[in-house]
């Protein structure tokens, strides 16, 4: 990530829906919930994109945070139209989402890269039609025995992860912050 003047667009992938809410799918979700706590913002509807959104500053600088109102699979379509509707390049975009490739609890910030079978991911990369966005990456682990990805993504956080969730979700969002301050490599340096 380049230093940048210009606005910054920071996703929380999730799905919509009480139901959803406080499963491992939507720990990006919360993320976002912290930056806006954080601003001091509210979210409002962005219907030229199907998101929630909320504009903020940053050190002086434009940053907007966006829910995407759509299931998981099909992020692509509001985070592309924000990042057009802005004019925030790829290399602008900060995705925080879940990743099941690392230990619960572990932070990594990454540009580009696969998207390890991440419906969410696949879809921003289609809709970009690059995989050069940033990724604030939140390990929620692997499945225990066999249980399929694809349920236990959207599986309640266990009882001893929950209590552990609060304090990685600061983590989280310290990491966006400083990524969006100090930009990838200086952000990277320190965090990992």
């Amino acid at each position: 990530m380049t230093e940048s003047s210009g606005p910054a667009l920071v996703v929380g992938l999730g799905n919509p829906g009480p139901e959803y809410e406080r499963t491992r799918h939507n720990v990006g979700f919360l993320v976002a919930d912290v930056l806006a706590e954080r601003v001091g913002g509210r979210f409002a509807v962005h219907k030229k994109s199907g998101a929630d959104l909320l504009q903020a500053r940053l050190d002086g600088r434009q940053i907007l945070i966006a829910k995407p109102r759509t299931y998981m699979n099909l992020s692509g379509r509001p985070v592309a139209a924000l990042a057009k509707f802005f004019s925030v390049p790829a290399d602008q975009v900060i995705v925080v989402h879940d990743e099941l490739d690392l230990p619960f609890g572990t932070l990594r910030l990454k540009q580009g890269g696969g998207e390890g079978g991440h419906n969410g991911l696949r879809s921003i990369s289609q809709a970009l039609t690059t995989k050069e966005y940033l990724r604030t990456r939140i390990g929620i682990g692997r499945p225990p025995g066999r249980q399929d990805p694809a349920d236990y993504v959207l599986k309640a956080f266990s009882g001893p992860e929950r209590k552990e969730v609060p304090v990685i979700v600061e983590q989280a969002a310290d990491a966006v912050e400083m990524l969006l301050k100090v930009g990838l490599e200086a952000a990277q340096n320190s965090l990992h």
